[in-house]
C-alpha cells in the first residue's frame, strides 16, 4: 500500500519529539493506522540534518511555503504556533485537499472557524488533539466519546505554567514573584509568561472546549479572563483555613439558555479531586446527565505528551486515507451550519460564594461598617477571620460569603475601598462549590 505523506511545519522542541514517535515506533504505527507514515519534507529554518531522528538534508526546508502543497504528501502538521505564517500554511494545505493536524490552540481560537471552513469546503480533516491539556485526550473525548449526552459543564485545570507557581505558593509559602523565578529556572514558565500567568493561555482553550461541549464557538475576547499576579502566599494560607484550593480555573457551563465563559482563581474544595492536582498536571471535569461527573488527568505539556497527541491524530487521519472510504469526522463534532452563537452570561450575572480579604485599622466599629456595606448590596456573611497586626499596624479580616451576584459584590467592594478604615483595595476570590465532585 502506498505510504501517507506528512510534512512536517516546525521542528522545535515537539516536533523533533513527533519525529523520534514516528521513527521509533513506525511498525507498531503502521499495523494501527493500516498504512506506512512517511516524512517526506520538515520546514524549520535552525533544523540541521540529524542521523539519530533520520533527518537528512534532502528533507529540510527553511520555509513551509513551498511544503503546505507539496504532491507527495497527504497530511500536514503544523509546529509553528503563533497566527501567521500558521494561518496561511494551514489553509493552503487544505486548499491543496491534505488534511492538517496542529497544536495551535491560539490560531484555532481566533481563527478556527475560518479554517474548519476551509476544511469542510475541500472535504479535508482537521486534527487538534494537542491544542487542549497536552497529552490528556479531551477533543476526541468530547467529539466522540461523549457525543450522545447534553453536556452541562467542562471545567478544569489547563495551565500548567499556572498551576506549578501556584502549587509552589502553597507548599513553600512563596510569593508569587519567587515562584515565577523558579518555575522559569525549572522551564515551567517561558522567558515572556504573560499569556499563562494572565490566563490568556486558558481562554485560548476554553474557547476550544467550549465549542466541542456545548456546540457554540468562542473567541477569547468573549471569555472573562483574569490571571494569577495578584494572589498572595496569605491568601493561600487562609483558603487552606477555610478548607480551599486555590486554582486557576476554565470554567464554561450551561446556566439555563445562557452559557458562562470564564477563567479566573478559584477557590475549590480540598475534597475535590482537583484540589489535589499539581505542578505542571492538568485535569478537566466533564458533567452531564447522563454522563455524571468524569476527569480527565494527565500530563499538560510537555514535548513527549504533546507528540503523542499529535502522532494520535496522524494515525487517525492515515488511518481514513488508507480506508475505503473518504469520509471526514466533524472537527467540533456536528456540521459547522449547526453551531449557534452563545448567549453569553455577564460575568456581572454570575453567582458563587467569595473569599474576601480586607486590611484594616484595629479599632472599634470596622467589622460593622463592612458588614454594614455588604448588606446593603445584599451580600451576607457566612463566616469571619480576624487575625493580629502586620508590621504596619494594620489588621487582616478574612470574610467568607453566602451565594451573590458578582455585580452586587463588586460594588461592594468599591465602597468598602472607600473606607477610611480600610487600607490597601480589598481582595476577593471566587468560590466554586458545584462545580461537581
Amino acid at each position: 500500500m502506498k505510504p501517507v505523506g506528512i510534512v512536517l511545519l516546525g521542528c522545535g522542541t515537539v516536533g523533533r519529539a513527533v519525529v523520534g514517535l514516528l521513527r521509533r515506533n513506525a511498525d507498531i504505527i503502521a499495523q494501527k493506522a493500516g498504512a506506512r507514515l512517511k516524512l517526506c519534507a520538515v520546514a524549520d529554518r535552525s533544523l540541521k540534518p540529524d542521523a539519530a531522528l533520520g533527518l537528512g538534508r534532502e528533507v529540510i526546508f527553511r520555509s513551509g511555503e513551498p511544503l503546505a502543497a507539496l504532491p507527495e504528501a497527504d497530511i500536514v502538521v503544523e509546529l509553528f504556533g503563533g497566527i501567521e505564517p500558521a494561518r496561511t500554511l494551514i489553509l493552503s494545505a487544505l486548499g491543496a485537499g491534505k488534511d492538517v493536524v496542529t497544536a495551535n490552540k491560539a490560531l484555532l481560537a481566533e481563527h478556527g472557524g475560518e479554517i474548519f471552513a476551509a476544511a469542510a469546503a475541500a472535504q479535508c480533516a482537521v486534527g487538534f488533539e494537542a491544542a487542549v491539556a497536552g497529552g490528556v485526550p479531551i477533543i476526541r473525548t468530547l467529539r466522540e466519546a461523549l457525543a450522545a449526552d447534553r453536556l452541562s459543564t467542562v471545567y478544569g485545570i489547563v495551565n500548567g505554567t499556572c498551576n506549578s507557581i501556584l502549587t509552589m505558593m502553597s507548599r513553600q509559602g512563596s510569593d508569587f514573584a519567587r515562584a515565577l523565578s523558579e518555575a522559569k529556572r525549572l522551564k515551567l514558565a517561558e522567558a515572556d509568561p504573560t499569556l499563562d500567568i494572565e490566563g490568556h493561555d486558558a481562554a485560548q482553550k476554553l474557547c476550544l472546549l467550549a465549542a466541542l461541549a456545548f456546540g457554540t464557538p468562542l473567541t477569547p475576547a468573549q471569555v472573562y479572563t483574569e490571571g494569577i499576579t495578584r494572589l498572595t502566599p496569605a491568601d493561600i494560607a487562609y483558603a487552606r483555613e477555610l478548607g480551599y484550593a486555590i486554582k486557576l480555573l476554565a470554567i464554561s457551563k450551561r446556566d439555563g439558555a445562557a452559557l458562562e465563559a470564564r477563567v479566573h482563581p478559584t477557590m475549590v474544595p480540598l475534597g475535590h479531586l482537583l484540589a489535589n492536582v499539581d505542578g505542571a498536571f492538568n485535569a478537566i471535569y466533564v458533567e452531564g446527565p447522563a454522563l455524571g461527573p468524569t476527569m480527565y488527568f494527565g500530563q499538560g505539556a510537555g514535548a513527549l505528551p504533546t507528540a503523542t497527541a499529535v502522532v494520535a491524530d496522524i494515525m487517525e487521519l492515515a488511518r481514513q486515507r488508507a480506508g475505503a472510504a473518504r469520509s471526514r469526522p466533524q472537527p467540533l463534532g456536528l456540521p459547522l451550519e449547526a453551531l449557534r452563537r452563545p448567549r453569553l452570561k455577564a460575568m456581572g450575572d454570575v453567582v458563587c460564594e467569595y473569599y474576601l480579604r480586607f486590611m484594616v485599622q484595629d479599632r472599634p466599629g470596622v467589622l460593622g461598617a463592612i458588614a454594614s456595606v455588604l448588606g446593603r448590596h445584599r451580600i451576607s456573611i457566612a463566616s469571619v477571620i480576624q487575625q493580629g497586626r502586620d508590621r504596619e499596624g494594620s489588621v487582616p479580616v478574612i470574610m467568607r460569603t453566602h451565594e451573590a451576584r458578582e455585580r452586587d459584590l463588586k460594588q461592594a467592594l468599591g465602597a468598602i475601598g472607600r473606607l477610611r478604615m480600610v487600607g490597601a483595595p480589598p481582595a476577593f476570590v471566587r468560590i466554586e462549590e458545584k462545580l461537581g465532585s
